[in-house]
């Protein structure tokens, strides 16, 4: 009789209500993507970047995916995530991994994870975070968030990801407290990645060739990474890769030479960092595009240079 008891009042209880979540995202923030599934599934990252691939949990269910821009110049990658880790702690979630660009694992790790394709969503590789939070045992959660916090000179962006056990009345909203900038950009130019398509072009300075040749050197080039990691979120763009030398010597070897040493840039992109050589030109100016003046030591070596330049893919 007690057993039967025991076992009605089992069946007449309500059911475990689904987890409710309400982040809040910085007051300027916009929504730029959003993409919701009743029935899904959602890799969550565990740990960094490493021989075997990334370790991760797959949890299926219902999965919410929302990418927000943050038009806040000079924001760190820790200022945005901060208050959203903090919020999720509160509610209870466990933090399995918070990494940074340089110990998630940089390119590998981005291109391993979920991600909403740009431009809604937008990860620069040299300043990103990123957190995994679960809700339960980590080895089946009940309910996990993933975000992705990606900051440049002039905007920050905010990808988010649940899945599991999800209420109707979870949200994500931009009602939080707007962080001031940390960075000094009032005295600095955009720089790098972050100015290629706006300005068109980026003269890689990183690179190094071996005096007279063609030759790339071992590298590594963290700036090719970030070229190839432009293109592969911009389907809508390709690149040409122009050669410049000196006016040391007759036009038509440095011609051949500043073409050459495109084509080693080109090539080590494609070996490398897996870029179709269909979105990739190589060309060579020799000396008929300086960016100094050939008459000075400083502006020859100045004049010495690959650029990338943007085109439409089409």
């Amino acid at each position: 009789m007690i057993r039967a008891l025991a076992l009605l009042a089992l069946l007449c209880a309500p059911a475990p209500a689904a987890f409710a979540l309400d982040l809040s995202l910085p007051a300027n923030a916009r929504l730029t993507a959003e993409r919701n599934s009743k029935l899904d599934g959602y890799t969550l990252p565990l740990a960094p970047f490493g021989i075997a691939g990334i370790p991760s949990v797959t949890v299926e269910g219902e999965v919410r995916r929302a990418a927000w821009r943050i038009s806040s110049p000079g924001l760190t990658p820790l200022q945005v995530l901060a208050p959203l880790r903090e919020q999720l702690v509160d509610a209870g979630y466990e933090v399995a991994l918070d990494c940074t660009q340089n110990t998630c694992g940089g390119f590998d790790f981005r291109f391993a994870t979920e991600v909403l394709p740009a431009p809604n969503m937008y990860v620069n590789i040299r300043a990103y975070r990123f957190l995994a939070a679960h809700l339960g045992p980590v080895s089946a959660p009940k309910n996990v968030v993933g975000l992705f916090v990606s900051t440049s000179e002039t905007v920050a962006h905010v990808q988010v990801i649940q899945a599991g056990d999800i209420a109707s009345k979870t949200s994500v909203q931009a009602t939080g407290q707007i962080p001031e900038p940390v960075l000094n950009t009032a005295l600095t130019a955009p720089e790098g990645i972050d100015s290629l398509v706006a300005k068109g072009s980026l003269v890689l300075t990183e690179l190094d060739f071996a005096t007279g040749t063609s030759d790339l050197g071992a590298g590594p080039f963290p700036i090719l990474a970030d070229l190839a990691g432009l293109l592969a979120q911009r389907s809508d763009i390709r690149m040409a890769l122009v050669g410049h030398t000196d006016s040391v010597g007759g036009l038509t070897g440095n011609i051949a030479l500043s073409k050459k040493r495109a084509q080693s840039v080109r090539q080590r992109l494609i070996e490398a960092h897996g870029v179709d050589p269909a979105r990739l030109d190589a060309e060579g100016m020799g000396y008929l595009a300086p960016a100094a003046t050939h008459l000075t030591k400083e502006g020859r070596e100045t004049n010495r240079r690959v650029e990338a330049i943007v085109l439409p893919a089409g």
